[in-house]
């Protein structure tokens, strides 16, 4: 028997999938609001997010990191800092014919992630513990995406080792960045995007790349 929470999360769920125009199976729906689930029960003790309530963490970030998916491209995708799995785990299931890494420092987090791979058996989402400047990958990702706090300019840099040849980076902002945007010089498309439920500003930058500068 389902409880009242779940019905209440597939509740708000679907309709919040159609203003998203994303078709999503119905197992891909269930291992959502598991996901919501899991991530609601370990900030409990874990303190993965500061969004705690199940209702807020599908707005706020379940919603939040789908409203990305129309601008990934793939085959293989980077989410770098990617903490309790945001936007990686809901893009990966939405996603599931890209490869998506998580990359993150904190072994707490990496720990869950992999919990949550294991439980709700994600095929297409590998879970890796180091800092940005400390991993490589040989094939490069054609899409790099964050929901990091640190600047377009970090990002950038920071970014330049693990680009396959022609690609983008996504960086996901509340506010629009207008001093930050100034100090790059790389191309850029800045996106509004529409939240379901939420009355709040939220941009997506896109800065494309066509070469990578490989450190050999």
């Amino acid at each position: 028997m389902k409880s009242d929470q779940h019905e209440n999360l597939a509740s708000l769920l679907q309709p919040g999938l159609c203003a998203l125009n994303l078709k999503l199976a119905q197992t891909t729906q269930e291992k959502i609001i598991k996901y919501i689930m899991l991530l609601h029960k370990w900030n409990q003790t874990h303190n993965l997010t500061a969004i705690r309530d199940p209702k807020s963490i599908l707005i706020r970030h379940i919603f939040d990191s789908l409203a990305t998916a129309p601008f990934i491209v793939g085959p293989n995708v980077l989410d770098f800092g990617t903490g309790a799995g945001l936007p990686g785990i809901p893009l990966a299931l939405a996603l599931p014919k890209y490869n998506f890494v998580l990359l993150d420092s904190s072994n707490k987090k990496t720990i869950f992630l992999n919990h949550v791979i294991l439980s709700l058996n994600i095929e297409n989402v590998t879970v890796v513990t180091k800092r940005i400047e400390d991993f490589s990958f040989a094939l490069g990702f054609a899409t790099i995406i964050t929901r990091a706090t640190t600047t377009l300019d970090a990002i950038v840099s920071n970014t330049k080792h693990l680009r396959a040849t022609t690609g983008q980076i996504l960086v996901m902002k509340g506010k629009y960045p207008a001093k930050e945007l100034e100090e790059i010089t790389q191309p850029t498309e800045t996106h509004r995007l529409k939240v379901p439920y939420l009355d709040e500003e939220r941009h997506l930058i896109r800065i494309c790349y066509t070469q990578a500068p490989r450190v050999s």
